[in-house]
Formats: structure tokens, C-alpha cells, sequence
């Protein structure tokens, strides 16, 4: 596992430095199936969270500009919506609306949904369900029982359930 990951964190490192527009977390580079491939669908949203600010603290772009870091999680904020995350409280029932970043065909039991306004959730079941591809779709995510939650395509009655990540 080790020798796949180490190569895999100098690619992401590269990249992070070429994009050059800051940091992106290994969910946003990588496919569903690429990130269940490499085993990081087992970690728990904590330790994929404290793997991907250890990406960022040795990164490259992140040695050439040493305060950035510091200045980014000093500006992670309270504002922060922690809907779905282990850490919310629940309190907050209402659903979220945003849509989908990019192309989008469906969802194959690993997929890794980006949203526009910053959350990534994850594929939580197995299910499959397809469609012709759509740019920037908006979806709904919406709270079900016992801290469950579920993403729907507007437009479409299916409904996936997903976990959050980040």
C-alpha cells in the first residue's frame, strides 16, 4: 500500500504545483474508482482529512510559499456549513442545494460527487444508475434517518446515498 501511495502523493504534489491555483485534496484528483483502487474509500473521514493536510503541508507549492498554509486554516472558518460531516451536530435539517462540478453521467457505487460550493460527498451503497452526460448538474442533498444522507439529480427521481468528506 505504501509503495502505491508514495508515487501517488508525488503526482498529486506535481499537479498541486502546475495548477498553481492552490491546494486540491486527493478526492478532487482522483476518480471514484482510482480512489477505491488505492484503499482510501477505508479511511475515515478524520484520516483521510489529516492524509490530505499532511499533502498539503509537504507539497511543493506549499515549500516554495511557507506562510500559505498558516494564512489558509487560519481563514477555515466558522462560517463553514458542516452539514453531514462526523462533526455536525444535526440540528440543521435542511437540504442542500448546489451542483454537481463538471461532466456528469451517473453514479457507479464509488462515486466521488464535487460540488460547486466546495462539499465532497461519497458514493455510501452500491447502486448503480446512468444517464446521458450533463454539464454542472444541480442536485439535492437531504438529510434522511439516523444522520443518513441522500443526493438527487434535479430532473431525475433516483436518489443515492451519500457520506461527506469534506
Amino acid at each position: 500500500m505504501r509503495l502505491i501511495l508514495i508515487p501517488l502523493l508525488l503526482c498529486l504534489t506535481v499537479v498541486a504545483l502546475a495548477a498553481g491555483d492552490g491546494f486540491s485534496s486527493l478526492e478532487e484528483q482522483m476518480t471514484g474508482k482510482e480512489f477505491s483502487a488505492a484503499g482510501l474509500d477505508k479511511l475515515t473521514p478524520q484520516e483521510l482529512g489529516t492524509l490530505n493536510a499532511w499533502i498539503r503541508r509537504h507539497s511543493l507549492a506549499t515549500l516554495a510559499t511557507p506562510g500559505a498554509v498558516a494564512a489558509a486554516d487560519d481563514t477555515a472558518a466558522d462560517d463553514v456549513d458542516r452539514r453531514g460531516l462526523p462533526s455536525d451536530p444535526g440540528d440543521d435539517d435542511r437540504p442542500i442545494t448546489s451542483r454537481l462540478a463538471g461532466k456528469f453521467s451517473g453514479w457507479d457505487g464509488q462515486t466521488v460527487f464535487k460540488l460547486e460550493n466546495g462539499m465532497i460527498w461519497v458514493q455510501a451503497d452500491k447502486d448503480k444508475f446512468y444517464i446521458k452526460e450533463v454539464k454542472d448538474p444541480a442536485v439535492t442533498i437531504t438529510p434522511g434517518m439516523f444522520k443518513g444522507w441522500y443526493l438527487s439529480l434535479d430532473g431525475y427521481d433516483e436518489k443515492c446515498k451519500v457520506r461527506r468528506i469534506q
